[in-house]
């Protein structure tokens, strides 16, 4: 007879949680109205063949409540730097002054409000993706196992997984919440 099967819940949580700190960064880099350097953080530059966070190819400073800039430190990334922050869904239009990308941050009118919202319901999005990949993990674990358990057993492992992964969508889906709300705070 085979060994007992016994999935590893802990990992599958450890990586949901995972998911949704991920998730509390790109929250936290969604601005409520004042500049932030950590609106930059989700940020990818291709540098040097690499993906790169922006703080990694540069100085992120916030000089007034209204201001960033970014002083890149190799010439030959302030376009790349330029196109990743017009890309980047944050509606914010850079300048640029020699190696210094300057980001004056709008005040936050209605119809901006609505876009950071629908912004903020992506990142939801691929976190519950991310989740729902790490769910589809487990379920492969316990079909790779299948042979060996009952089931019974079977049916177990997988509404444990389901549990896991439900609460975790339902954490997102608080998380999202609030942060809407937050954004539509005048």
């Amino acid at each position: 007879m085979s060994e007992e099967f016994e999935l590893d819940t802990d990992d599958l949580k450890k990586r949901m949680d995972g998911a949704i700190g991920n998730l509390r960064t790109e929250f936290a880099s969604l601005r409520t109205g004042r500049a932030s350097g950590s609106m930059l953080e989700p940020i990818m530059v291709d540098a040097y063949g690499a993906m790169t966070p922006i703080n990694q190819v540069g100085t992120v400073n916030v000089p007034e409540p209204r201001m960033v800039t970014i002083n890149v430190w190799d010439k030959a990334l302030v376009n790349k730097v330029e196109k990743a922050i017009r890309e980047s869904g944050l509606g914010i239009n850079p300048q640029l002054n020699g190696t210094i990308i300057m980001l004056p941050i709008p005040e936050l009118n209605e119809e901006r409000r609505r876009e950071l919202t629908k912004v903020a319901g992506q990142y939801a999005e691929h976190a519950r993706v991310a989740v729902r990949n790490v769910r589809q993990d487990g379920m492969q674990q316990i079909k790779k196992h299948k042979d060996g358990m009952s089931d019974d057993d079977q049916k177990f492992w997988e509404s444990e997984v389901q549990d896991l992964t439900d609460k975790h969508i339902k954490d997102i889906d608080a998380l999202l919440a609030h942060k809407q709300e937050e954004i539509m705070q005048v």
